[in-house]
């Protein structure tokens, strides 16, 4: 209980300071409503090609989800340079709290911060193109993406904590995210490409997320898309984790 306890309070701490400047939420959603209006169109295009029926709106639409997860949540430990700066952590690090409700706090915040975002885009995309999601497909493929934003969060503190400077962690998670974003099929299905970029991309875990994402906004909850995806999101998020709480031990003991 008073793991929870502690992991609530550093969760509303972070959340606080997330509300007292909301617009970065929306901004943070600026670039995937971009794609939906402006690269959607394009999509819906070459539907043809992606298979026949197949609604371009539910082909881009989950996967701009993940995209908005992936930098978000790659981007959180920025954040952390902030606190490591200000003496945050510092302050924390006397307290009797548990190292691993530091880290599961913040994580849980990011994780919030991307829900809103999802349901956001998606209500965009129901609106003005008249998306029509598989409901219980499209709250699965939610916590599907809360799953790989929290590995992907751990991940980006643990990062945060040995980098210590903005510079640093930009250049490693720039090098890192858009080849991570282009190979996992976001803005088109790999299936399009070449044999080659589909077999480079089978080894990106993030693309296989996409592909259980898309299954489980058309209600394909038996596609083995979704075991696939899920599996190797679920062990890429506790590797991460793992990562970060460790992280966070060695920082704070």
């Amino acid at each position: 209980m008073t793991f929870l306890r502690e992991t609530g309070l550093i969760f509303w701490s972070q959340l606080r300071v997330q509300l007292r400047n909301p617009a970065w939420v929306f901004i943070g959603l600026s670039q995937p409503v971009l794609y939906l209006v402006l690269f959607g169109p394009l999509v819906k295009a070459i539907a043809p090609s992606l298979g026949g029926g197949a609604d371009p709106w539910k082909v881009l639409t989950p996967a701009l989800v993940i995209q908005v997860g992936l930098f978000g949540s790659m981007f959180a430990g920025f954040g952390m340079v902030g606190e490591l700066r200000a003496g945050v952590i510092e302050r924390q690090r006397v307290t009797p709290a548990r190292r691993g409700a530091l880290l599961l706090g913040r994580v849980l915040k990011d994780m919030v911060v991307l829900i809103v975002q999802a349901l956001v885009l998606v209500a965009v995309a129901v609106i003005a193109f008249s998306l029509r999601p598989n409901v219980f497909g499209l709250l699965a493929s939610v916590l599907l993406i809360s799953v790989m934003a929290a590995g992907l969060a751990s991940g980006s503190y643990a990062l945060a904590l040995w980098a210590r400077a903005e510079d640093v962690l930009a250049s490693i998670l720039n090098t890192v995210a858009v080849p991570l974003m282009l190979l996992s099929g976001i803005l088109l299905p790999m299936s399009l490409g070449p044999t080659w970029l589909r077999v480079v991309s089978d080894a990106n875990p993030f693309k296989h997320t996409v592909e259980a994402a898309r299954a489980l906004f058309r209600g394909d909850f038996t596609a083995s898309e979704v075991y696939l995806g899920t599996g190797l999101t679920a062990v890429v998020a506790v590797v991460l984790i793992v990562i970060g709480a460790r992280s966070f031990a060695r920082e704070n003991a």
